[in-house]
């Protein structure tokens, strides 16, 4: 008999995560946005199981900054996973133009829940690959930055941050890290194609924003040579001018007349330099409007995305 209880001890110890999970998952159904999550993930069953145990919410509001420390996530999701399978949530962002927020979302937090479920040994061989990948392989600077910045805010999670980084955020990964990533996603392509999308966002409203100022700084040098030149034009006209009447009033017809001629032509040539400067100043403005706008389309989705934008902050 005491062998036996012995036995039965033993199987409830290596089994009491299967008996948490059990109990966790008993009479759970994930309501529809949730399931909609985990299939537009491409999760596969061992991925959903992991997903569903923290019965994902998926919120707005109050509701999610009770349940979230704000600005625990240092790249562009809005989510938190609660240690020991207590819970992941989802905000819900509204603005279309993120659209694959919430799914890159949920697929960095169910990682988080993969990646605490990891043996010693498994982790070790995990954090290797990781760390090889973002000593060697990583490419992107974005993602680059969003490692510097979990050093400095959570040095010790930093491996188990790449490893939900890479994971939804990097389309390419060495053949290892693609070959162990296969048992959560069906097709992973579609979790970084999200990522892709809205980044996009971001990336085409920079790309244009840094072409303005680009076409502005060109403009600038111009408007200021113009400017230089115009101003040099003015004080010859000017003493020109005051020869051409110096001339007229002593007497001296033939001098002032001879002069007349170059002064109309340089007048014409100052104007016409002042009409074209004109334009290229209407084309400064015109292009400042147009990089402000874009401007603050951009300010917008990353308040869209940031800590600050949420309630109470």
């Amino acid at each position: 008999m005491l062998l036996v209880l012995i036995g039965l001890l033993a199987g409830v110890y290596t089994q009491q995560q299967a008996l948490r999970d059990w109990w966790l998952l008993r009479g759970y159904v994930a309501p529809a946005v949730v399931a909609q999550l985990a299939t537009d993930d491409t999760m596969t069953a061992k991925a959903q199981h992991m997903f569903y145990v923290n019965h994902p919410d998926v919120t707005t509001g109050k509701a999610f900054t009770k349940n979230c420390p704000v600005g625990s996530e240092k790249t562009v999701v809005l989510g938190c996973y609660i240690g020991r399978d207590a819970g992941i949530f989802v905000y819900a962002v509204t603005d279309p133009r993120l659209n694959g927020v919430e799914q890159v979302t949920a697929a960095h937090e169910m990682l988080h829940a993969a990646y605490r479920r990891l043996s010693s040994g498994e982790r070790s061989k995990v954090n290797a690959m990781l760390t090889d990948y973002y000593r060697q392989g990583l490419t992107d600077q974005r993602i680059k930055d969003t490692v510097e910045a979990y050093k400095k805010s959570e040095p010790k999670d930093v491996v188990n941050e790449m490893h939900s980084i890479f994971g939804t955020e990097v389309a390419g990964l060495p053949a290892p890290l693609e070959a162990y990533y296969k048992q959560y996603f069906g097709n992973r392509a579609k979790v970084t194609a999200f990522t892709a999308r809205y980044q996009g966002e971001f990336t085409s409203r920079q790309t244009q924003v840094a072409s303005y100022d680009a076409q502005l700084k060109t403009l600038g040098v111009q408007i200021d040579a113009n400017e230089a030149l115009l101003s040099q034009q003015k004080a010859a006209l000017d003493s020109q001018s005051a020869q051409l009447q110096s001339q007229r009033s002593s007497g001296q017809i033939e001098a002032y007349n001879n002069g007349v001629g170059a002064y109309n032509r340089a007048v014409n040539t100052y104007n016409a330099l002042v009409a074209s400067t004109k334009n290229l100043i209407k084309q400064y403005n015109d292009i400042v409007t147009a990089r402000n706008a874009i401007a603050v389309e951009e300010q917008q989705l990353v308040q869209a995305l940031s800590a600050s934008s949420l309630p109470g902050n």
